[in-house]
């Protein structure tokens, strides 16, 4: 007995699993694969993506091809100056220091606690 088998198509051939992802889009899923603790290949997964098509994105967000959007939470940058013990210290009202073997961060009047938390994260994250 013969079978017969056919197929039909609604689409061009190998164009079936094509879907196009809007810049912002793109964006947004990369951005959540760069957050601490998170794989490429999870994120991909969740969104039905190959990790290596992640990745390329990943490069064209590196390469400034695809604009992320501003984290939720955002970083605060600092002005850091360091010094050596002999050198002078500038006068200036210290209120707040934090004190790591011979490393003192200072910081002036008026530094929020979340500016206190978020530099001493940044140093601990180097030490």
């Amino acid at each position: 007995m013969e079978t017969t088998l056919e197929v039909l198509t609604t689409g061009k051939a190998g164009r079936e699993g094509h879907r196009h992802w809007p810049d912002e889009v793109k964006a947004s899923i990369v951005s959540e694969s760069l957050r601490p603790g998170v794989t490429v290949n999870e994120v991909a997964e969740r969104y039905g993506l190959e990790p290596n098509h992640l990745s390329s994105w990943r490069t064209m967000a590196r390469h400034g091809k695809l604009v992320l959007p501003a984290p939720g939470d955002a970083v605060e940058f600092a002005a850091m100056v360091v010094e050596t013990s002999d050198a002078e210290r500038p006068v200036r009202e210290v209120t707040r220091q934090i004190i790591v073997g011979s490393v003192t961060i200072r910081l002036e009047e008026g530094a929020s606690a979340a500016r206190i938390v978020a530099v001493a994260r940044s140093f601990a994250a180097s030490v």
